[in-house]
């Protein structure tokens, strides 16, 4: 049996794009030669660069749209719940768990499929970090943010043996 593929995004995404970055470089200077350095005159180089207004053609498309992929998996839907989570961060960098939950209600996830831990710890302060997650078959979209965890990660990960996404206790969602 192979383990569940996990994709992380967010602050602990960051090491694995600086190691992907640093190999493109090292190859890209894998092909630089040691000969002498030729120098070229500012209209060599404009020729050199400048193309012909007619013959350039656009080669790169628009992103596609992020949106939900209803009856898709976790993993299809990880961007769509970024964006929405990235979004209530950026209208309000306090957001709670409702703040959470109610976006991603309003965004086409399924409430019932939805879990959250408390906003605040058992003697009343204020959570370190708060963690919402959405069922997707057999497979969960978890997110967290707050001090603790960094700011805001995300992953997919299995349903556990519970049935539940999320580890301990959680919030009723009965708003």
């Amino acid at each position: 049996m192979t383990p569940p593929v996990v994709r992380r995004t967010g602050l602990f995404a960051a090491p694995a794009a600086i190691v992907v970055a640093g190999v493109a470089v090292a190859v890209a200077l894998v092909g630089c030669t040691g000969g002498p350095a030729e120098t070229a005159t500012p209209s060599a180089v404009a020729s050199a660069t400048a193309a012909p207004a007619s013959t350039a053609t656009p080669t790169a498309s628009a992103p596609a749209a992020v949106g939900l992929v209803p009856g898709g998996t976790a993993e299809q839907n990880l961007p769509y719940f970024d964006q929405v989570n990235k979004a209530t961060l950026a209208a309000n960098p306090n957001a709670q768990g409702r703040d959470f939950i109610d976006a991603l209600v309003a965004a086409g996830f399924t409430k019932t499929d939805m879990q959250v831990t408390v906003d605040t710890t058992t003697i009343g302060l204020k959570a370190n970090s708060i963690q919402f997650s959405v069922r997707m078959g057999d497979t969960c979209l978890i997110g967290q943010n707050g001090a603790d965890a960094g700011g805001y990660w995300s992953e997919v990960t299995p349903v556990l043996s519970t049935g539940n996404c999320l580890v301990g206790q959680t919030r009723a969602i009965d708003w």
